[in-house]
């Protein structure tokens, strides 16, 4: 049995057609603020990447020049409760 594929958002209008090697200065500002933002708030760089019709090393890169820290790849970790077998 085949499992659904994962819906991903689509492109928002503010970004379509913008994904050329032809951006302005105020453009690309503009991509670098909001997907820093996004991926501040929790998005994936997948969704980022959907949302802004880019590749995801092309969001990888501008938020590297917004100077925001990549979470390690993959779910967070489940933590245990101190001193118990349970987890919290």
């Amino acid at each position: 049995m085949a499992y659904p594929g994962r819906g991903y958002p689509q492109t928002l209008p503010q970004f379509r057609g913008t994904g050329t090697v032809h951006q302005t200065p105020a453009q690309r500002q503009v991509f670098i603020q909001f997907v820093a933002a996004e991926y501040q708030a929790g998005r994936s760089l997948r969704e980022v990447a959907a949302l802004t019709d880019r590749t995801q090393m092309a969001v990888r890169r501008a938020l590297t020049e917004a100077d925001v820290p990549l979470r390690r790849p993959g779910a967070p970790r489940i933590r245990r409760a101190k001193g118990t077998g349970s987890l919290a």
